[in-house]
């Protein structure tokens, strides 16, 4: 193995010690091991610095300064820090099936021409529920199509080129939970992005939503898309973003109500559970041997 890694992994985390333990898990389980993993406490409270610091490898960074900077600050101090030819993004509450970093940098290397990849994302409220997939666009057509409603692209699912990051990096400050968003509608005019069709990861959605959050990702989002969509004088872009924003604020203040993320699986393959259930079993399996 190099001793220069190929893959730079960013996990920023804040008070995560009951899922992070399972989303390093993820990563120390990949097929491909060519990586480091920059894990940036972002000043937590609780036991989620004494979790990352159980696992003994030194290919795991830990940045611990006591600051509470948010996530784009923590992203991009990332970027500052990484040794990789490619960054790649994870989140602390997250699951990586096994292939997932194998496949990512095997269709990057292939395909000098893509910036950005995600991959497709098995959705879970918790890792015994299962809930769906993520919504999936594949080519950059696909993805950029209606700029003014949104990309589909899991953010922690992202690997993309480290000079590309370094020259869009993340806004600070201005955008609050809204960071990826704005920063593929910044970027996208002049990039290429892709997705995988393989489903490579395991995405966690909250319980239920928080209309607070949400409505604050909305309202920064536009903000965004009113500077840009003006600027480039893509009026009818601008508009429809108005139009996309009140119906989706009024979307979540119906759904804030709901308890929206119980029932079964939809659109799971009895395939795709039985990998779940594989990679659930080998973190277990790590989490147990590691603390034994």
């Amino acid at each position: 193995m190099s001793d220069t890694p190929l893959v730079s992994i960013a996990l920023p985390s804040f008070n995560a010690e009951k899922t992070v333990g399972d989303a390093i898990a993820s990563i120390m389980l990949q097929t491909y091991q060519n990586w480091e993993l920059l894990f940036i406490d972002d000043g937590s409270s609780d036991q989620t610095v004494a979790v990352a610091r159980s696992f003994k490898d030194p290919r795991i960074k830990i940045i611990a300064d006591g600051a509470n900077k948010g996530l784009p600050a923590r992203l991009n101090e990332a970027i500052d820090k990484s040794a990789g030819k490619y960054f790649a993004r994870m989140d602390n509450d997250d699951i990586c099936f096994p292939d997932r970093l194998l496949r990512q940098v095997e269709y990057l290397e292939a395909h000098g021409d893509v910036d950005l990849l995600a991959t497709r994302a098995l959705t879970f409220v918790t890792p015994g529920q299962v809930v769906g997939l993520f919504p999936f666009r594949e080519t950059h057509e696909e993805i950029c199509s209606h700029p003014w409603r949104g990309f589909y692209l899991p953010h922690p699912t992202w690997m993309g080129r480290l000079e590309w990051f370094k020259k869009y990096r993340y806004r600070t400050p201005g955008v609050r939970n809204a960071e990826d968003q704005e920063l593929l509608l910044r970027s996208y005019p002049a990039s290429r992005f892709a997705c995988l069709p393989e489903i490579l990861f395991a995405y966690r959605l909250r319980v239920k939503l928080s209309l607070k959050i949400n409505m604050t990702a909305r309202a920064s989002l536009l903000q965004s898309q009113v500077r840009l969509f003006g600027a480039r004088r893509e009026w009818a872009n601008l508009v429809m973003a108005a139009l996309a924003y009140l119906g989706k604020c009024l979307k979540d203040i119906f759904m804030s109500f709901t308890a929206i993320r119980g029932g079964r699986a939809h659109a799971v393959s009895p395939d795709l559970l039985q990998k779940w259930e594989k990679t659930k079993y080998v973190i277990a399996q790590l989490q147990a041997n590691k603390v034994s």
